[in-house]
C-alpha cells in the first residue's frame, strides 16, 4: 500500500527532507506552505522533474490553496513557523509559533485524522505539547523531532575530537531541545568503547556545551534563517523507521505519563518508532 507524507512548511527543512524521501522512494509528497500560494507548488513542481534522473517513481505535490491534498496522509511534519535569528532563543519564538502550529494541526484533525504528526517547530517540546493538546490524537501519533538531531550534533563533535569515523560513534542526547538537554557521556561509546574512557572530563564538558549551542552557533554565522541539513536528515531517519517499521529506539520528544517521574510534560527520552509511531 502507498504511504503519503505532507510536509506543512515548505522552507530548508521541508523540501529537503521531501527531496530525501523522494529519492528513496519511500512515500508520496505533498507540500503546504510558503511565502505565496505558488511557491509550495512551485518546488513540489521542481522536486518531481528530478524523478528521471534519480528514479523514484513517487506523486508530489505543493498547495494550492487548499489543503484538500493532505487527505490519507500517514505522516504529516510541521515545520512551519518563524525561525531563530541571531540573539534569540528558541523559547522567544514560543508566542508566535504556538498559533501557527495550532492552526496547522486543527487542519489536520480535520483533513487527516489518522496522519502521525512529527513535530520540528521551535521550541520543539513546547510545539510538541502543543501539537499533542490541540489534536487529542494517542501520545504514540505526536512526536518530536530533536533528540535525533542533538545526537548527530553530538557525534560530529566527539568525531572531529578523535579524528575518527562518525559511524564509529554511538550517542544519547535526551531532554528538552535547548538549554536543557541533556548529553549522556556514559552511554557514549566510540567503536564500543566508553567515551570517558577516551577523553577527559573537561573535554567531555567542552564538547557538551557546543552540543547545547549547535543551533545557536550556525543561526550566528548564517545571520539570516537557522540549520536545515541535519535537521532534515533527522527527519528523514524518523520518517524512514516509522514507514518501514524498523522500530529503531530513537531520542525523540514525547509526552510522558509517570516514565522517569515525569507527568503531563513532553520531553526528550528514548522512543521505539514502528508502524503506530512510538510503540
Amino acid at each position: 500500500m502507498k504511504k503519503k507524507i505532507t510536509f506543512i512548511g515548505s522552507g530548508n527543512v521541508g523540501q529537503i527532507v521531501a527531496m530525501l524521501i523522494a529519492e528513496m522512494d519511500l512515500a508520496d509528497i505533498v507540500l503546504i506552505g510558503g511565502v505565496h500560494v505558488g511557491m509550495a507548488a512551485g518546488k513540489a513542481l521542481d522536486l518531481f522533474q528530478a524523478a528521471p534522473i534519480e528514479r523514484h517513481h513517487k506523486k508530489i505535490v505543493g498547495y494550492t490553496g487548499e489543503f484538500g491534498d493532505m487527505q490519507g496522509s500517514d505522516i504529516v511534519v510541521i515545520s512551519a513557523g518563524i525561525a531563530r535569528k541571531p540573539g534569540m532563543s528558541r523559547e522567544d519564538l514560543l508566542e508566535a509559533n504556538t498559533s501557527i502550529v495550532r492552526t496547522a494541526v486543527e487542519k489536520v484533525v480535520e483533513i487527516a485524522p489518522d496522519a502521525i504528526i512529527i513535530m520540528v517547530t521551535n521550541p520543539l517540546d513546547a510545539m510538541t505539547q502543543v501539537a499533542y493538546e490541540s489534536s487529542g490524537f494517542l501520545r504514540s501519533r505526536v512526536i518530536g523531532m530533536a533528540g535525533v538531531l542533538d545526537s548527530a550534533r553530538f557525534a560530529a563533535f566527539i568525531s572531529l575530537e578523535l579524528n575518527v569515523s562518525v559511524e564509529n560513534i554511538s550517542t544519547f542526547v535526551l531532554g528538552g531541545h535547548g538549554d536543557a538537554m541533556v548529553p549522556l557521556p556514559r552511554y557514549t561509546s566510540v567503536a564500543g568503547i566508553p567515551l570517558t574512557d577516551l577523553l577527559n572530563s573537561e573535554c567531555i564538558e567542552t564538547l557538551i556545551e557546543r552540543t547545547r549551542n549547535a543551533g545557536a552557533e550556525i543561526v550566528n554565522l548564517l545571520k539570516t534563517g537557522s540549520a536545515y541539513f541535519a535537521p532534515a536528515c533527522a527527519i528523514k531517519e524518523m520518517l524512514e523507521s516509522i514507514l518501514k517499521d524498523k522500530k529503531k529506539i530513537l531520542p525523540c520528544s514525547a509526552y510522558l505519563q509517570g516514565e522517569y517521574g515525569i507527568n503531563g510534560l513532553c520531553m526528550g527520552v528514548p522512543v521505539k518508532l514502528g508502524e503506530n509511531g512510538i510503540e
